[in-house]
Order: structure tokens, then sequence, then C-alpha cells
């Protein structure tokens, strides 16, 4: 073989291995949600897959801000409720308008949407989100409130480890 083939695969091995660790550094926008594989990614807290697009939620926060995707937004109200970095200012919650598909989900923020009941949740929380308030729809602090003082409040409790 020439010797030369070999230089340049080296060579070519060398600049892959080399560009690896700058890839990692470049791992997308560290904001807002990110995109859901429909009946194959599963919700943080209940670990249920997650297939109805006008119900699904994500918080992006913690250290890394990463996201974390959610069936239903009282699973993600339950779960952001025990992390310690749930009250600061980046953290981020995103929830899909009640009219979204899956061809086209409808991100609102969480803090600034309507909720309304009245429809059956993957959880059975019952809130959907509205863009808009309408005539007996609440806030966010509302609908928290509602959710963390429902007993039981986890419809879903996640398997402890080591029990």
């Amino acid at each position: 073989m020439c010797q030369c083939v070999t230089r340049r695969r080296t060579f070519t091995l060398l600049a892959a291995l080399a560009i690896l660790p700058v890839a990692g550094c470049f791992e997308g926008d560290r904001s807002g949600p990110v995109e859901i594989h429909w009946d194959r990614d599963t919700g943080e807290l209940c670990q249920m897959m997650i297939s109805d697009a006008r119900f699904v939620a994500q918080i992006r926060g913690g250290p890394k801000r990463k996201a974390y995707k959610f069936d239903d937004i009282g699973c993600a109200v339950n779960w952001l409720n025990e992390k310690p970095w749930a009250g600061d200012a980046e953290t981020e919650i995103w929830v899909a308008e009640v009219t979204s598909t899956r061809e086209n989900v409808i991100w609102l923020n969480a803090r600034d949407a309507f909720y309304v009941t009245g429809e059956m949740t993957p959880m059975n929380y019952g809130f959907s989100a509205l863009r808009h308030g309408r005539s007996g729809s609440i806030d966010f602090v509302a609908m928290t409130n509602k959710i963390l003082t429902n007993t039981p409040n986890h419809i879903c409790v996640p398997a402890k480890s080591g029990s």
C-alpha cells in the first residue's frame, strides 16, 4: 500500500478526532422547546409515551439548561416543584396550545398562557392551554396552585430507586 494513502487516512482520522470535542460544544440552542418524537419520547415524571400534541409540555432549566418533556402540564408542574432551580428566572416552561397537532405544535410560554378544564388530558389533570383568556379560564399561578393543592396531586408517582 502506498504510504501517501496511509498518511491520508491517518490525517483524516486525527482531524475527525480533533473536531469531536468541539462538536460537543454546539448542542444547539439552549432556550425554547425541543422537537418531540411522538410515541417514542416519554414524560419525565410518569415515563408514559408522549402522544397527544394538545397537552404536551416542556421545561428547560437546571445547571445545564436541559429540556425535559411531559405528556401533561400537571406532570410538569409537579416535577418542577421538586427541583431546587424551580424558581430561577432562567427556567423556561412551555405548553402546547390545545389546538396543536403533531405536525404543528403551537408552543406557548406556560406562564403567559391561560388554562381551562373540561378536556380529558393524558394524566387526567384536566388543564388545556390557550393563548388568550376566555370566560372561565385561569392564569398559570392559579392553575399551578390547583395542581399542587389538589389531593392527591401526583396522578403518577414515579418508582423510587433502591426501594
